[in-house]
């Protein structure tokens, strides 16, 4: 029964990271794309509606690389409560859990004890719940194909004392003053941590997340705009040989490159998402523009609803809103009427609405 595990070098990295002119150039050009980025994300009027969608859109693609099967309108089901598909419950719950990160990160370091957290609630309730939730492994655990054993295993991360220091040699970095820039250390910090795999399960999910954990607290994102859960997922491959070659040969730098480019790539993603809907509120909004003020008052109501929950039933939103029924009933029809919501589904006697448009902007990539 005897194996080997792997025994990560603290960061930061000996020998130090080498600047290469190609390395220079990919840093300054992905600097200033997320600096275009959180200046948009600072100016635009419905930033918390933009956010809580691209936190559930980035929720499904993190939770598709771990094999979830599941699409952005299944997280959208107003019928969640009733829907039991397990695999819905796993990317509602990394929404959950990524928000609790982001509010806990308000009055807590980024630190052991903020992740241990934040992944116990990600865990709640669903497949992998009987591997400890918030808590650090206290056995070995590999990776390989379905049905590998610890001796096929492709990897062998750290034995449970090993990764127990490694661990608490992480924390001590995120929290360190590291001259490093930010982006060269969010690119370090993600390869340790999933090197490490200190959890059972929902090891991916929880490193994909810290990246934007630790750019916030550094002050390079105001809110949670960038994920590269897409970029990955199109790239899982090159990502995983990426970093078998630091873990093979030490060679930090490839894996930096490649890092910064998902970085930049997403950045540009969420850009144009965000111009697009943008555009899209402004156009909708000024078709309300002929309303009398009272009925102006509660069409926007249930509109901005509409920006956090594009697919809605009459009853649900009624209840929401604090509404009568008729009222959003007339609403709804209005808003069909000028091709904002169109009738998607029907389930028993409620019929069900989607914010088409908004839906498809979304939907790209997912």
């Amino acid at each position: 029964m005897t194996y080997q595990s792997f025994h990560p070098s603290p960061l930061p990295p000996v020998p130090p990271i080498a600047f290469t002119p190609e390395l220079v150039t990919k840093l300054i050009d992905t600097n200033k794309k997320l600096a275009t980025l959180n200046g948009l994300s600072v100016r635009i009027p419905n930033m918390n509606l933009f956010v809580s969608m691209y936190v559930r859109k980035e929720a499904l693609l993190s939770s598709q690389i771990e094999g979830t099967q599941c699409t952005l309108d299944d997280i959208l089901d107003p019928l969640i409560e009733e829907n039991t598909n397990l695999n819905v419950s796993d990317v509602v719950n990394y929404i959950k859990a990524t928000e609790f990160a982001l509010k806990r990160l308000h009055s807590f370091p980024l630190c052991n004890r903020l992740i241990k957290e934040t992944h116990a609630v990600l865990m709640q309730g669903v497949r992998g719940q009987e591997k400890s939730p918030g808590e650090f492994r206290y056995s070995q655990n590999w990776i390989g194909g379905q049905g590998s054993t610890i001796k096929n295993a492709r990897y062998i991360p750290p034995n449970p004392e090993d990764m127990q220091n490694a661990m608490s040699d992480l924390e001590q970095y995120i929290n360190s003053d590291d001259a490093l820039v930010p982006l060269i250390q969010a690119a370090l910090i993600h390869y340790q941590f999933e090197t490490t795999h200190p959890f059972l399960d929902g090891n991916g999910r929880v490193g994909r997340l810290l990246i934007t954990l630790f750019l916030m607290e550094k002050g390079i994102l105001s809110s949670p705009v960038l994920y590269i859960s897409y970029f990955l997922k199109i790239n899982r491959i090159e990502y995983y040989d990426r970093m078998t070659q630091i873990r093979k040969t030490g060679d930090y730098e490839q894996w930096i490159l490649f890092f910064l480019q998902a970085l930049s790539d997403s950045s540009d993603d969420a850009i144009q998402t965000i111009d697009k809907l943008t555009d899209l509120h402004i156009k909708n909004i000024s078709l309300f523009d002929d309303l009398s003020k009272r009925q102006k008052t509660n069409v926007l109501k249930v509109f901005h609803y509409l920006e956090t929950n594009p697919i809605i039933d009459i009853q649900k939103t009624a209840a929401a809103l604090d509404l009568s029924y008729n009222t959003v009933a007339k609403i709804v029809a209005l808003l069909t009427e000028k091709n904002i919501l169109q009738q998607t589904d029907k389930s028993g006697k409620a019929k069900i609405y989607s914010y088409t448009e908004y839906l498809d902007i979304l939907r790209k990539d997912t």
